[in-house]
């Protein structure tokens, strides 16, 4: 049998699409899993990768021969993995992606109850807003949403998130509560800067029955580029906010912020929990999922992410 590291180096190689992809993941060198790869090449007599200096595809014989070892492989790792503890528990560095705010509201706080159940896990947890390449990057799972889903991962919705409209209630007092989207321009209003664009984005709000309004902002208090800033500002009383209900859910809870036009809110799409597609995940993996999606489902996550 080829050693482990090689088939392991190929595997890898294919998945990620590159020979530094793999390298990557398994903590080698690119030249290193190069040469694992054509000596299993030779082992075998038969070409694996077609290489050129800027992409590595599988030949047909590679194809082949990855769809043959797949499960076998994940097998033989989900054994080693299991052996790293003595009561067979999961164990390992569990690397995972997720974004800043998010991730340290709604994700952290499961953590000791994570790690209680399962000792023998490392979370290596990564916080950013960037997107990130979950093969390539050898992470184990992402929570975020608009990913691009690539062949090999899959998606659990966790929640399908709504924007609202809040403020602090001491900026509130003395004024008048707007009726329809089309007054808060007449607020101190706290828009987003796109990133991307450079823009300032205007707001657009849906009525529980389906019409739609848009608010141009061309006297905004103040302007930002991150939520998190915004929300702040919102809870200092500098004006009125549109922002993700995961955002404000626990200020709008405990009364430091309150809605406006509570018929109104605007739809930012899912928050999903990202992870590879293979038919034996790595326990430490398997168990993150499972344990996610069981803790969001008993705090009724997607439920508090609704307004309407």
């Amino acid at each position: 049998m080829e050693p482990l590291n090689h088939l392991e180096s190929f595997v890898q190689s294919a998945e990620g699409g590159s020979f530094s992809a793999a390298a990557r993941r398994l903590g080698l060198t690119p030249a290193a899993v190069s040469k694992n790869v054509a000596r299993l090449e030779a082992r075998l007599g038969v070409r694996l990768f077609q290489r050129s200096t800027r992409s590595l595809t599988l030949t047909e014989g590679g194809e082949r021969f990855l769809a043959q070892i797949g499960g076998a492989l994940a097998t033989l790792q989900e054994a080693v993995a299991g052996i790293n503890t003595d009561d067979g528990q999961p164990a390992g560095t569990l690397k995972v992606s997720m974004g800043q705010a998010f991730g340290r509201t709604h994700v952290l706080p499961l953590m000791g109850d994570f790690l209680a159940r399962y000792p023998a896990i490392l979370p290596d947890w990564h916080f950013d807003n960037q997107q990130v390449d979950l093969v390539g990057e050898g992470f184990d799972a992402a929570i975020g949403g608009g990913i691009e889903l690539p062949a090999g991962l899959v998606a659990r919705e966790l929640a399908r998130i709504h924007v609202v409209a809040v403020a602090s209630p001491g900026y509130m007092q003395g004024r008048k509560r707007p009726l329809h989207p089309l007054e808060l321009a007449a607020l101190d209003t706290l828009p987003r800067r796109s990133s991307p664009t450079g823009r300032v984005r205007s707001w657009t709000l849906r009525h529980a029955r389906g019409e739609e309004a848009t608010v141009d902002l061309p006297r905004p208090r103040a302007i930002f580029n991150d939520p998190e800033a915004i929300a702040q500002a919102a809870l200092m009383g500098l004006g009125v906010a549109m922002l993700p209900m995961p955002f404000v859910e626990r200020s709008l809870r405990s009364g430091d912020l309150v809605r406006l036009l509570s018929e109104w809110f605007q739809d930012a799409g899912a928050v999903w929990l990202y992870y590879p597609s293979k038919k034996l995940l790595p326990p430490k993996t398997r168990v993150f999922v499972d344990f996610v999606l069981e803790r969001f489902r008993a705090e009724r996550f997607a439920q508090r992410m609704q307004v309407g």
